[in-house]
């Protein structure tokens, strides 16, 4: 069984004196609850330390937003997965749409990304997903097909199993839609059968790809119950703490 996981992005929400009282009350309202999930939240990069130290000793664990491929440089404005490691952190998002969509993120880019996550001992939650314009395109399959074989490209085959992927329809990112668990399910089997033929049978059962765009309390249920969704990518309701918490006790 490939346990689930419930990673909450924060994106550029709540400063470092709101995170450490968040991430307390998170902790201590989880504390009693026998979770069988992994709890992930992904504050902005100057918020990490405090999420860190609110987490210490506890199974929430914490992941940075992005990072640069370099080791280190002069690359003003970046954090180096070293930087990241060094702080704290255990995972790391890789390739959010708002990351390809603002910031000119590329395949080659993100698989470069994924190559310094890995060398640092960072989980890589690596996002793909279609726009609205390419669904209706009929061309969902073939974009995520070229974002997976892109994104991962020369990562060694043991390794896949160390990271995790986030399908994220763009159409349904901060805008209230969500793909029906049909939509969504039919889509993750379609990226474990494209693991299939990039890494074997094996490696493929055990990556966890997640669900994300506008999961909330209300529709987890019936996307989580899916066989091939095994988690969620939560934007906006992770930023509440009782529907981030909603969410996380369906996923248990």
């Amino acid at each position: 069984m490939r346990k689930p996981i419930i990673a909450g992005n924060w994106k550029m929400h709540k400063t470092p004196g709101e995170t450490g009282p968040f991430v307390r009350e998170l902790r201590e309202r989880l504390g009693g609850s026998e979770l069988n999930c992994e709890v992930i939240v992904a504050p902005p990069f100057v918020c990490v330390p405090a999420a860190v130290d609110a987490a210490s000793g506890s199974a929430i664990a914490v992941a940075c937003q992005n990072l640069h491929w370099e080791d280190q440089g002069a690359f003003t404005g970046e954090i180096s997965g070293a930087m990241i490691k060094d702080a704290g952190c255990t995972h790391v998002i890789i390739g959010h749409s708002e990351r390809r969509q603002y910031f000119d993120e590329t395949d080659e880019s993100v698989n470069r990304k994924v190559a310094a996550a890995l060398r640092h001992n960072l989980t890589p939650i690596f996002c793909l997903g279609e726009t609205l314009a390419e669904r209706e395109q009929g061309r969902t399959f073939d974009v995520v097909r070229r974002q997976l074989s892109s994104g991962l490209g020369d990562i060694r085959p043991s390794e896949p199993a160390r990271f995790v992927i986030a399908y994220e329809p763009v159409w349904a990112i901060g805008t209230g839609r969500t793909a029906t668990p049909e939509q969504a399910q039919e889509v993750h089997a379609f990226l474990r059968a494209e693991l299939v033929g990039l890494f074997g049978a094996d490696v493929a059962r055990h990556v966890r790809v997640l669900y994300g765009g506008s999961v909330k309390p209300s529709n987890a249920e019936g996307l989580l119950a899916c066989e091939d969704i095994d988690g969620g990518l939560v934007g906006g309701a992770c930023l509440h703490i009782d529907d981030f918490i909603g969410i996380i006790q369906v996923a248990t």
